[in-house]
């Protein structure tokens, strides 16, 4: 049987991740992975997280399945963390799972979607991130891209996902980045969340927020706007959230999906078909990093500590932005770079050619993605001198 098979080509943030691994240049440099790193090039634990697992080692005394809901206080403060003091909550309309990772929320989102309607057609912006498009399409629904990028004016084209979206059938789902758009950086700003708000109420579609970055934007409130004012708008939601970032647990594969429904009763209809999804993909989730999380969540000292690393993450990310395009510009770069600055989160477009991205990873060792899509954390005052010297001399 395996005969029939072919080579796939491997994922190509992964295939990057493996050549410059295998580089031995001393200057090289990795903005391909999508990692926080700090000033030294490591991803390290939270002093949090280092506190909770002790916590958690000293006080477990079992190892047994928590069950396909996964840790209720995880969920409730995840909940808690995701919608804050909104009514959805209060009115007891939501219903969360614990899942492998924001990439487990996602697949268990979109089957639970293609449970509503088998095939049915999820919009994503256009760019985004790369693996949305196999989760969507393993799951068994359509997809469709809706314009969210402008690359030549380096902006959004708000305008035309304003009018695309308006467009969507109301038995469609759209997918919506709350913070930090991987790939682009773009946001929207709040009043255009609140013209997106008022689409998806006057349309009827699904919204589908991915919230992988909660805190590396602006902050933990601020970043979770458009979700919430979205949650006003519409009376059926679907969060995807991670704490793969803002809580630095990236191999513990940690997350949540949340379902808001139009009341108490359709949430627990829709919770059991939620749960049957859980049970046919991966039974049961992992326990160890919701313990992480609802440790530091629960705990007052934890919590403001947690608070404290999660801003100095988020500060080194928006200066790092404001540093590289100073230092393009004393390269003798005339072009305008400045919108890496007003950009938010992890990722940039630097608007390089795939000629150029080659050029940088053959002559210079330095990794990104062809689309010239770079992680901001893997600058450093180390080598951002030598990244933007040698983004001048492809430029």
């Amino acid at each position: 049987m395996f005969g029939s098979l072919s080579a796939l080509p491997a994922d190509p943030i992964l295939g990057l991740s493996a050549k410059y691994r295998a580089n031995t240049n001393p200057k090289k440099i990795d903005l391909g992975v999508g990692v926080y790193k700090n000033e030294a090039g490591h991803t390290a634990v939270l002093k949090c997280v280092k506190a909770a697992e002790k916590h958690r080692l000293d006080t477990e005394d079992t190892k047994v399945y928590i069950g396909p809901t996964g840790s209720s206080l995880f969920n409730e403060e995840m909940a808690k963390l995701i919608f804050g003091h909104h009514k959805v909550l209060l009115e007891n309309r939501t219903r969360t799972v614990s899942t492998p990772g924001g990439t487990g929320a996602l697949r268990v989102a979109a089957e639970f979607i293609n449970s509503c309607k088998a095939g049915a057609t999820i919009w994503i912006s256009n760019p985004t991130w790369t693996n949305h498009i196999g989760v969507f399409e393993a799951a068994g629904l359509n997809v469709k891209t809706y314009p969210y990028y402008d690359y030549e004016n380096k902006t959004l084209d708000f305008d035309g996902m304003l009018a695309a979206l308006k467009e969507v059938k109301a038995d469609d789902a759209v997918l919506l980045h709350a913070c930090c758009h991987n790939p682009s950086g773009m946001d929207l700003t709040k009043e255009q969340w609140q013209q997106i708000a008022e689409v998806a109420k006057n349309v009827g579609f699904l919204p589908l927020i991915d919230m992988a970055y909660q805190g590396f934007g602006e902050g933990l409130e601020e970043d979770a706007y458009g979700l919430r004012l979205m949650a006003d708008s519409v009376k059926e939601m679907i969060v995807c959230s991670s704490c793969s970032k803002n809580f630095g647990l990236y191999r513990e594969r940690i997350g949540a999906c949340s379902i808001i429904a139009q009341n108490t009763h359709s949430a627990d209809i829709a919770n059991s078909v939620m749960l049957k999804v859980v049970r046919c993909i991966y039974s049961m989730p992992p326990a160890h990093g919701a313990a992480i999380v609802e440790t530091i969540l629960l705990s007052d000292e934890l919590r403001a500590q947690w608070y404290i690393e999660l801003q100095e993450m988020r500060d080194r990310i928006n200066s790092n932005r404001t540093l590289l395009v100073d230092k393009i510009a004393a390269a003798g770069v005339t072009r305008d770079f400045s919108f890496i600055a007003r950009q938010k989160g992890m990722f940039s477009f630097l608007g390089l050619t795939p000629e150029q991205v080659q050029q940088l990873q053959d002559e210079y060792s330095i990794y990104m993605v062809g689309s010239s899509r770079m992680s901001i954390a893997g600058i450093a005052q180390s080598n951002v001198d030598y990244l933007a010297q040698s983004i001048a001399k492809v430029l």
